[in-house]
């Protein structure tokens, strides 16, 4: 098994309702370690970088507004196959599709305010990491 890193990111609809902790409870009960940390109010021009994969897609617009908000919570998790973990962990973008269990079924409530991303590979993982955080502020 590899130990890896991921982004997870809590949403604005996660932080306004105060599901931090019970989010982070979820990952590290899972055997996920916290190894950097981050609550800050993402400005336009880093949403619309950070999400510039999906600029073509008609959802563009509202998710940089959603995610521009309220605050949100970026931070690196560290353990075995991280990635795949964080997914499984995260379940389904819908809330609605999601496994009973998963921080989407429970306290996701649309397709886009569904409290939580994650990275969806160890490449892309290590792009959005660098995004938020330089090497020095993760600490294993």
């Amino acid at each position: 098994m590899a130990i890896e890193r991921t982004l997870s990111i809590i949403k604005p609809d996660a932080t306004r309702r105060n599901l931090t902790g019970a989010i982070n409870q979820r990952f590290e009960e899972a055997g996920l370690a916290i190894v950097a940390q981050r609550r800050i109010r993402l400005t336009e021009a880093q949403a619309r970088a950070f999400y510039a994969v999906h600029s073509e897609r008609a959802f563009y617009d509202d998710l940089c507004a959603f995610m521009t908000s309220g605050p949100v919570v970026v931070q690196v998790l560290e353990g075995e196959n991280a990635v795949d973990a964080n997914r499984t962990i995260m379940g389904a973008t819908n809330p609605a599709n999601a496994d009973s269990g998963t921080i989407r079924a429970s306290f996701g409530e649309t397709v886009e305010a569904n409290s939580v991303h994650g990275s969806d590979s160890p490449e892309n993982a290590a792009i959005e990491i660098a995004f938020f955080f330089a090497e020095t502020d993760i600490v294993g």
